[in-house]
Formats: structure tokens, C-alpha cells, sequence
């Protein structure tokens, strides 16, 4: 996958991620992306290691799931770290 692939299913899979999340999440377009391609990263790699789903390595719906699971984990965690309820 590109770059601008990876930054557009990161826009989408980080946007999603904090509608889903219940709660007020900062942060904005550049932020809410970021989270979305490292929540491709982590749930790929999860996917990968875990489930033998395989890695994020095409724009489809597959691809988009990873990444949303991957950003709520990564929002679980910072709220865990953070200490906000």
C-alpha cells in the first residue's frame, strides 16, 4: 500500500475508532489519523501473531477492521494510562 492509502484507511479506521470508543476523545485530523495507521500496526501485527489473520496490506474491508480493533485498543490503553474514565 502507498503512503496516501495508508494516511486515507487511517483517517477513516482512527475516525471510526473514536465514534465507537464512548467518551470525548481530543484531537483532530492529523491526531485522529496517526491513531488510525498505528492501529493498522498493532492490529495487524496482533492479527497476524495472534490469528494468523495476515497483515494490513490492502484497502479493503478486512484491512479497515484491523485497523479499527488496533485504534481501539490503542484508545483503551491511553484511557488506561491516562487515567480518564
Amino acid at each position: 500500500m502507498g503512503i496516501l492509502s495508508w494516511i486515507i484507511l487511517g483517517l477513516i479506521a482512527g475516525a471510526l475508532a473514536k465514534l465507537i470508543m464512548p467518551g470525548d476523545q481530543k484531537g483532530g485530523c492529523i491526531l485522529t489519523s496517526v491513531l488510525g495507521i498505528a492501529g493498522g500496526i498493532v492490529g495487524g501485527w496482533l492479527g497476524s501473531t495472534l490469528f494468523g489473520w495476515g497483515d494490513v496490506n490492502a484497502f479493503d474491508f478486512r484491512s479497515l477492521g484491523i485497523a479499527i480493533i488496533g485504534s481501539l485498543i490503542l484508545l483503551l490503553g491511553f484511557r488506561l494510562v491516562s487515567g480518564k474514565k
